[in-house]
Protein backbone atom coordinates (compact mmCIF):
# COMPACT_ATOMS: atom_id res chain seq x y z
CA UNK A 1 0.00 0.00 0.00
CA UNK A 2 2.55 2.36 1.30
CA UNK A 3 5.59 1.51 -1.64
CA UNK A 4 4.77 4.39 -3.86
CA UNK A 5 5.67 6.86 -1.08
CA UNK A 6 8.78 4.92 0.76
CA UNK A 7 12.63 5.46 -0.45
CA UNK A 8 13.18 2.81 -2.49
CA UNK A 9 16.31 1.88 -0.69
CA UNK A 10 14.43 1.33 2.46
CA UNK A 11 11.31 -0.74 0.80
CA UNK A 12 14.72 -3.30 -0.28
CA UNK A 13 16.58 -2.86 2.83
CA UNK A 14 17.01 -5.86 4.73
CA UNK A 15 16.63 -5.16 8.45
CA UNK A 16 19.06 -6.28 11.36
CA UNK A 17 18.31 -9.44 12.45
CA UNK A 18 18.36 -9.64 16.65
CA UNK A 19 18.81 -12.51 19.05
CA UNK A 20 15.48 -12.04 19.87
CA UNK A 21 13.75 -12.02 16.33
CA UNK A 22 15.07 -15.49 16.41
CA UNK A 23 13.57 -16.64 19.46
CA UNK A 24 10.85 -14.57 21.40
CA UNK A 25 10.22 -16.65 24.97
CA UNK A 26 11.48 -16.04 27.95
CA UNK A 27 12.01 -19.82 29.21
CA UNK A 28 15.01 -21.54 27.91
CA UNK A 29 19.00 -21.28 27.88
CA UNK A 30 19.90 -18.25 25.90
CA UNK A 31 23.39 -18.95 24.53
CA UNK A 32 22.58 -16.77 21.66
CA UNK A 33 23.04 -13.31 21.74
CA UNK A 34 26.90 -13.18 23.54
CA UNK A 35 25.51 -12.00 26.87
CA UNK A 36 26.50 -12.08 30.31
CA UNK A 37 25.64 -15.28 31.18
CA UNK A 38 26.13 -15.27 35.02
CA UNK A 39 24.44 -11.34 35.99
CA UNK A 40 25.34 -7.76 36.13
CA UNK A 41 26.76 -5.66 38.98
CA UNK A 42 23.35 -4.31 39.94
CA UNK A 43 20.84 -6.88 39.04
CA UNK A 44 20.72 -10.39 37.63
CA UNK A 45 17.47 -9.10 35.75
CA UNK A 46 19.64 -6.41 33.25
CA UNK A 47 21.86 -8.98 31.64
CA UNK A 48 19.62 -10.06 28.86
CA UNK A 49 18.77 -7.79 25.86
CA UNK A 50 15.19 -6.20 26.47
CA UNK A 51 12.26 -7.01 23.98
CA UNK A 52 12.83 -5.22 20.88
CA UNK A 53 9.46 -4.96 20.27
CA UNK A 54 7.93 -4.47 23.90
CA UNK A 55 4.84 -6.62 23.24
CA UNK A 56 4.02 -6.37 26.70
CA UNK A 57 3.25 -3.03 27.20
CA UNK A 58 1.63 -2.73 23.55
CA UNK A 59 -0.53 -5.53 24.37
CA UNK A 60 -2.24 -2.94 27.97
CA UNK A 61 -1.75 -0.14 25.55
CA UNK A 62 -4.28 -1.87 23.15
CA UNK A 63 -6.34 -1.91 24.99
CA UNK A 64 -6.18 1.26 26.66
CA UNK A 65 -6.21 3.27 23.41
CA UNK A 66 -8.85 1.13 21.89
CA UNK A 67 -6.61 -0.19 19.09
CA UNK A 68 -4.57 -3.67 18.29
CA UNK A 69 -1.03 -3.94 19.05
CA UNK A 70 0.30 -4.46 15.82
CA UNK A 71 -0.70 -0.34 15.66
CA UNK A 72 1.93 0.68 17.88
CA UNK A 73 5.16 1.64 17.61
CA UNK A 74 7.33 2.59 20.61
CA UNK A 75 10.46 4.65 20.32
CA UNK A 76 12.92 6.75 22.28
CA UNK A 77 10.70 9.27 22.76
CA UNK A 78 8.44 10.48 19.99
CA UNK A 79 11.37 12.25 18.42
CA UNK A 80 12.61 8.80 17.41
CA UNK A 81 9.56 8.21 15.87
CA UNK A 82 9.48 11.37 13.87
CA UNK A 83 12.88 11.04 12.66
CA UNK A 84 12.10 7.54 11.61
CA UNK A 85 9.19 8.13 9.31
CA UNK A 86 11.56 11.41 7.85
CA UNK A 87 14.16 8.97 6.96
CA UNK A 88 11.63 6.29 5.77
CA UNK A 89 9.99 8.26 3.43
CA UNK A 90 11.78 11.66 2.56
CA UNK A 91 14.61 11.13 -0.30
CA UNK A 92 17.22 13.45 1.27
CA UNK A 93 18.07 16.69 -1.13
CA UNK A 94 14.54 16.09 -3.17
CA UNK A 95 11.62 15.83 -1.14
CA UNK A 96 10.30 17.82 1.68
CA UNK A 97 7.99 18.39 4.68
CA UNK A 98 5.34 20.72 5.64
CA UNK A 99 5.02 22.62 8.67
CA UNK A 100 3.23 24.72 10.38
CA UNK A 101 4.79 27.47 12.91
CA UNK A 102 4.43 28.23 15.35
CA UNK A 103 4.68 24.79 16.14
CA UNK A 104 7.28 22.03 17.83
CA UNK A 105 11.20 22.45 16.97
CA UNK A 106 12.20 19.04 16.43
CA UNK A 107 10.49 18.22 13.45
CA UNK A 108 12.29 21.25 11.12
CA UNK A 109 15.42 19.63 13.30
CA UNK A 110 14.88 16.25 12.48
CA UNK A 111 14.72 17.49 8.62
CA UNK A 112 17.43 19.24 8.35
CA UNK A 113 19.72 16.43 9.96
CA UNK A 114 18.43 14.35 7.09
CA UNK A 115 19.13 16.70 4.55
CA UNK A 116 15.19 16.94 4.24
CA UNK A 117 13.62 20.17 3.18
CA UNK A 118 11.06 22.46 4.91
CA UNK A 119 8.31 23.98 3.74
CA UNK A 120 6.34 26.05 5.79
CA UNK A 121 2.53 27.33 5.89
CA UNK A 122 2.18 29.88 9.43
CA UNK A 123 -0.94 29.28 10.73
CA UNK A 124 -3.06 32.36 11.15
CA UNK A 125 -3.50 34.68 13.99
CA UNK A 126 -6.09 32.68 15.90
CA UNK A 127 -3.33 29.83 15.36
CA UNK A 128 -5.14 27.67 13.31
CA UNK A 129 -4.51 25.70 9.46
CA UNK A 130 -4.48 27.82 6.50
CA UNK A 131 -6.16 25.32 4.63
CA UNK A 132 -6.07 27.09 1.13
CA UNK A 133 -1.97 28.22 2.05
CA UNK A 134 -1.44 24.00 2.69
CA UNK A 135 -3.22 23.34 -0.45
CA UNK A 136 -1.26 26.00 -3.06
CA UNK A 137 2.37 24.87 -1.03
CA UNK A 138 2.26 20.73 -1.68
CA UNK A 139 3.82 19.49 -4.55
CA UNK A 140 4.77 16.28 -5.57
CA UNK A 141 7.78 16.50 -3.42
CA UNK A 142 5.81 16.70 0.04
CA UNK A 143 5.98 13.73 1.81
CA UNK A 144 5.22 14.53 5.09
CA UNK A 145 2.66 16.98 6.93
CA UNK A 146 3.29 17.60 10.64
CA UNK A 147 0.11 18.80 12.43
CA UNK A 148 0.34 19.66 16.04
CA UNK A 149 -2.95 19.36 17.77
CA UNK A 150 -3.01 20.36 20.72
CA UNK A 151 -0.25 23.11 19.29
CA UNK A 152 2.75 23.72 21.00
CA UNK A 153 3.46 26.24 21.96
CA UNK A 154 0.14 28.31 21.67
CA UNK A 155 -2.12 25.17 23.67
CA UNK A 156 -5.07 24.95 21.06
CA UNK A 157 -6.62 22.11 19.45
CA UNK A 158 -6.49 22.28 15.72
CA UNK A 159 -9.77 22.71 12.92
CA UNK A 160 -11.24 19.01 12.95
CA UNK A 161 -12.81 20.17 9.64
CA UNK A 162 -8.79 21.54 8.41
CA UNK A 163 -7.52 18.19 9.52
CA UNK A 164 -9.98 16.19 7.45
CA UNK A 165 -9.61 18.18 4.38
CA UNK A 166 -5.83 17.45 4.52
CA UNK A 167 -6.51 13.80 5.52
CA UNK A 168 -8.50 13.30 2.87
CA UNK A 169 -6.63 15.27 -0.18
CA UNK A 170 -2.90 14.60 0.63
CA UNK A 171 -1.32 11.31 -0.80
CA UNK A 172 1.56 11.38 1.69
CA UNK A 173 1.75 10.47 5.26
CA UNK A 174 -0.18 13.19 7.75
CA UNK A 175 1.62 13.12 10.92
CA UNK A 176 -0.94 14.20 13.91
CA UNK A 177 1.38 14.85 17.10
CA UNK A 178 -0.77 14.76 20.34
CA UNK A 179 1.50 14.94 22.77
CA UNK A 180 -1.01 16.99 24.96
CA UNK A 181 -3.93 14.51 23.97
CA UNK A 182 -4.73 13.20 27.71
CA UNK A 183 -5.36 17.17 28.69
CA UNK A 184 -8.59 16.90 25.98
CA UNK A 185 -8.98 13.04 24.91
CA UNK A 186 -12.15 13.66 23.48
CA UNK A 187 -10.31 15.05 20.43
CA UNK A 188 -7.56 12.16 19.47
CA UNK A 189 -7.26 11.06 16.04
CA UNK A 190 -6.75 7.22 17.12
CA UNK A 191 -10.49 5.97 16.22
CA UNK A 192 -9.91 7.41 12.93
CA UNK A 193 -6.71 4.88 11.86
CA UNK A 194 -8.85 2.92 9.89
CA UNK A 195 -10.70 5.24 7.92
CA UNK A 196 -7.19 6.83 7.08
CA UNK A 197 -4.29 4.40 6.24
CA UNK A 198 -1.55 7.13 5.35
CA UNK A 199 -2.68 9.11 8.94
CA UNK A 200 0.28 8.58 12.10
CA UNK A 201 -0.64 9.49 15.46
CA UNK A 202 2.01 10.23 17.72
CA UNK A 203 1.68 10.57 22.02
CA UNK A 204 3.72 10.34 24.41
CA UNK A 205 4.26 9.44 27.99
CA UNK A 206 6.54 12.38 28.84
CA UNK A 207 3.23 14.81 29.80
CA UNK A 208 0.21 13.04 31.87
CA UNK A 209 1.94 9.96 32.49
CA UNK A 210 4.20 12.33 34.35
CA UNK A 211 7.04 9.97 32.87
CA UNK A 212 9.30 12.59 30.61
CA UNK A 213 12.39 11.11 32.18
CA UNK A 214 11.72 7.45 30.70
CA UNK A 215 11.90 9.03 27.31
CA UNK A 216 9.35 6.66 25.53
CA UNK A 217 6.86 7.69 22.69
CA UNK A 218 3.91 5.87 21.15
CA UNK A 219 2.96 6.16 17.50
CA UNK A 220 0.03 4.76 16.30
CA UNK A 221 -0.52 3.67 12.30
CA UNK A 222 -1.60 1.28 9.75
CA UNK A 223 0.57 -1.91 10.47
CA UNK A 224 2.73 -1.70 7.19
CA UNK A 225 4.05 1.87 8.94
CA UNK A 226 4.50 0.02 11.68
CA UNK A 227 6.57 -2.80 10.24
CA UNK A 228 8.23 -0.33 8.06
CA UNK A 229 9.75 1.84 11.01
CA UNK A 230 10.19 -1.73 13.05
CA UNK A 231 12.63 -2.37 10.21
CA UNK A 232 15.01 0.56 10.35
CA UNK A 233 14.82 1.20 14.32
CA UNK A 234 17.63 0.06 16.19
CA UNK A 235 17.26 -3.43 17.61
CA UNK A 236 17.29 -2.24 21.27
CA UNK A 237 15.53 0.67 21.34
CA UNK A 238 14.01 0.63 24.79
CA UNK A 239 15.68 -0.38 27.53
CA UNK A 240 14.26 -2.92 30.05
CA UNK A 241 14.38 -0.48 32.92
CA UNK A 242 11.96 1.56 31.01
CA UNK A 243 9.88 -0.73 29.62
CA UNK A 244 9.13 -2.69 33.28
CA UNK A 245 8.55 1.55 34.68
CA UNK A 246 5.85 2.39 31.98
CA UNK A 247 4.69 -1.49 31.92
CA UNK A 248 4.19 -1.11 35.73
CA UNK A 249 3.00 2.30 35.04
CA UNK A 250 -0.21 1.40 33.42
CA UNK A 251 -1.70 -0.50 35.98
CA UNK A 252 -2.39 3.09 36.97
CA UNK A 253 -4.68 5.22 34.56
CA UNK A 254 -6.67 6.16 36.85
CA UNK A 255 -4.04 7.79 38.73
CA UNK A 256 -2.78 9.07 35.50
CA UNK A 257 -6.40 10.75 34.98
CA UNK A 258 -6.53 12.10 38.63
CA UNK A 259 -3.26 14.24 37.98
CA UNK A 260 -4.65 15.33 34.38
CA UNK A 261 -7.63 16.84 36.81
CA UNK A 262 -5.55 18.57 39.18
CA UNK A 263 -3.32 19.78 36.77
CA UNK A 264 -6.52 21.91 34.72
CA UNK A 265 -8.22 22.80 37.89
CA UNK A 266 -4.43 24.79 38.19
CA UNK A 267 -4.35 25.94 34.74
CA UNK A 268 -7.92 27.41 35.16
CA UNK A 269 -6.74 29.55 38.07
CA UNK A 270 -3.74 30.44 36.88
CA UNK A 271 -5.85 31.29 33.43
CA UNK A 272 -7.94 33.62 35.83
CA UNK A 273 -5.48 35.33 38.05
CA UNK A 274 -3.03 36.26 35.26
CA UNK A 275 -5.73 37.81 33.29
CA UNK A 276 -6.15 40.14 36.33
CA UNK A 277 -2.23 41.70 35.93
CA UNK A 278 -2.08 44.76 34.25
CA UNK A 279 0.87 44.27 32.02
CA UNK A 280 -0.89 41.01 30.06
CA UNK A 281 -2.31 41.30 27.10
CA UNK A 282 -3.79 37.78 26.62
CA UNK A 283 -3.89 34.38 28.10
CA UNK A 284 -4.32 32.22 25.11
CA UNK A 285 -6.86 29.26 25.34
CA UNK A 286 -5.74 26.17 26.17
CA UNK A 287 -6.33 22.74 25.56
CA UNK A 288 -2.81 21.74 27.06
CA UNK A 289 -0.72 21.68 30.64
CA UNK A 290 0.29 24.87 29.82
CA UNK A 291 -0.21 29.12 28.73
CA UNK A 292 0.72 31.07 26.12
CA UNK A 293 0.67 34.65 27.70
CA UNK A 294 1.06 37.99 25.54
CA UNK A 295 2.45 40.62 28.17
CA UNK A 296 3.82 43.92 28.00
CA UNK A 297 8.02 43.87 28.61
CA UNK A 298 8.31 39.81 27.99
CA UNK A 299 11.57 39.82 27.72
CA UNK A 300 12.15 41.77 30.97
CA UNK A 301 10.16 39.70 32.23
CA UNK A 302 10.94 36.55 31.57
CA UNK A 303 14.83 37.72 33.06
CA UNK A 304 13.03 38.55 36.14
CA UNK A 305 11.20 35.33 36.91
CA UNK A 306 14.52 33.73 36.05
CA UNK A 307 16.36 36.08 38.71
CA UNK A 308 13.88 34.55 41.20
CA UNK A 309 14.60 30.85 39.92
CA UNK A 310 11.07 30.51 38.45
CA UNK A 311 12.22 29.15 35.00
CA UNK A 312 9.29 29.70 32.66
CA UNK A 313 9.73 29.35 28.20
CA UNK A 314 10.98 32.22 26.53
CA UNK A 315 8.82 32.42 23.38
CA UNK A 316 9.40 35.75 22.46
CA UNK A 317 11.77 35.03 19.11
CA UNK A 318 8.52 32.93 18.46
CA UNK A 319 5.42 34.71 18.92
CA UNK A 320 6.00 38.49 19.72
CA UNK A 321 5.53 39.26 23.27
CA UNK A 322 4.83 35.93 24.43
CA UNK A 323 5.57 33.37 27.24
CA UNK A 324 5.00 29.92 27.66
CA UNK A 325 3.75 28.84 31.55
CA UNK A 326 3.61 25.30 31.89
CA UNK A 327 1.02 24.45 34.64
CA UNK A 328 2.81 23.78 38.43
CA UNK A 329 1.30 22.58 41.40
CA UNK A 330 -0.89 24.63 43.43
CA UNK A 331 2.19 26.22 45.54
CA UNK A 332 4.42 26.62 42.56
CA UNK A 333 1.50 28.42 40.77
CA UNK A 334 0.58 30.77 43.74
CA UNK A 335 4.82 31.88 43.88
CA UNK A 336 4.56 32.27 40.32
CA UNK A 337 2.01 35.00 40.57
CA UNK A 338 2.93 36.01 43.73
CA UNK A 339 6.29 37.38 42.33
CA UNK A 340 4.74 38.12 39.02
CA UNK A 341 2.11 40.85 41.42
CA UNK A 342 5.46 41.99 42.92
CA UNK A 343 6.68 42.91 39.16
Amino acid sequence: MFEDLLRPHILKLEPYSSARDEYSGEEGIFLDANENPIGSVTAAMYNRYPDPYQKKIKEKLAVIKGVKPENIFLGNGSDEAIDLLIRAFCEPYKENILIMPPTYGMYEVSANVNAVGVVKVPLNSDFQINIEAIQKAITPQTKIIFICSPNNPSGNLLSEKAITEILENFQGITLLDEAYIDFCPQATWLHKLEKYPRLVVIQTFSKAWGLAALRLGMAFAHPEIIAVLNKIKPPYNISKITQDLVLDSLQYERFKNEMVSKILEQRKVLETQLAKLPFVEKVYPSDANFLLVKMQNAQSIFEYLLSQKIIVRNRVKIIAGCLRISVGTKEENQILLEKLRQW
